[in-house]
């Protein structure tokens, strides 16, 4: 088999609305028409909608595609999985809704030259974002430029995040290490904290990041809370900080 260069990871957790809209269909048809092997790979987080069913229907059609499937860990517990399972040079993590589209991908590959992460940014282009989310990502930046100091990076939660496949081994093995392998949750789970805890450790371990425009569409989800949401923020940048001043990010 042909090395692979591009591995693409999408975590999955009751996605069928978005599995409808021919997401996956979107990102094979771009993928084909590249000069790269590449593979993808649909971490499905405990689905109960049928997404799985879907999934392996789709795949059946598509040998570059395959599924992984892992009790329900939330989208941290998915990523990481499915970043240390991927083959290819460099692997790209992306959200099923494709809020950000495959094709920006095309922008972010250019700098694997110089760096080791690639990361979308969104900076203030959220096109259709309801103010709640404005406010919401707003705050999140003071707030993690207080409390953690992840420094020179605007938008740390943008889920189009690319690396170079031993800087994604090495950091991915440490997170998972750092939270026990994760443990199985009830109800969904998209935690800020995630994105921000990976490009700190990435930053203290001397990685060079560069973070990248691309375009982003909002999606509705029924699974953002902004009230919830954003304590859960602070809980995150909290123990971050903790995490930080006690040594624990030393000992990985």
């Amino acid at each position: 088999m042909d090395k692979i260069y591009l591995s693409v990871v999408i975590p999955s957790y009751n996605e069928m609305t978005n599995l409808r809209k021919g997401v996956l269909d979107r990102v094979e048809h771009f993928l084909k028409r590249q000069k790269f092997n590449y593979e993808v790979i649909v971490v499905d987080d405990g689905s109960d909608d049928g997404s799985i069913e879907y999934v392996e229907r789709f795949i059946k059609e598509s040998p570059e595609f395959r599924i992984i499937k892992i009790e329900h860990l939330g989208k941290a517990g998915a990523v990481t999985a499915g970043m240390l399972s991927a083959k290819g040079e460099y692997v790209l993590f992306t959200d099923m809704d494709q809020a950000t589209p495959i094709e920006e991908v095309s922008n972010l590959l250019p700098f694997t030259k110089k760096f080791d992460i690639v990361i979308g940014s969104r900076n203030s282009q959220r096109k259709g974002a309801p103010w709640t989310r404005l406010l919401m990502a707003k705050g999140m930046m003071v707030l993690r430029s207080i409390v953690v100091g992840v420094r020179g990076i605007n938008d740390t939660q943008c889920g189009f995040k690319l690396f170079r496949k031993d800087a994604s081994d090495d950091l991915f093995s440490k997170i998972k290490t750092l939270h026990r392998g994760y443990t199985k949750i009830h109800g969904s789970s998209v935690k800020a904290g995630f994105d921000v805890e990976l490009l700190y450790l990435a930053e203290k371990m001397g990685y060079k990041i560069k973070e990248v425009a691309v375009e982003w569409l909002y999606v509705e989800s029924r699974r953002v809370s902004p009230i919830k949401d954003s304590i859960e923020a602070v809980q995150d940048l909290v123990r971050i900080r903790m995490n930080s001043l006690s040594g624990k990010y030393n000992n990985l």
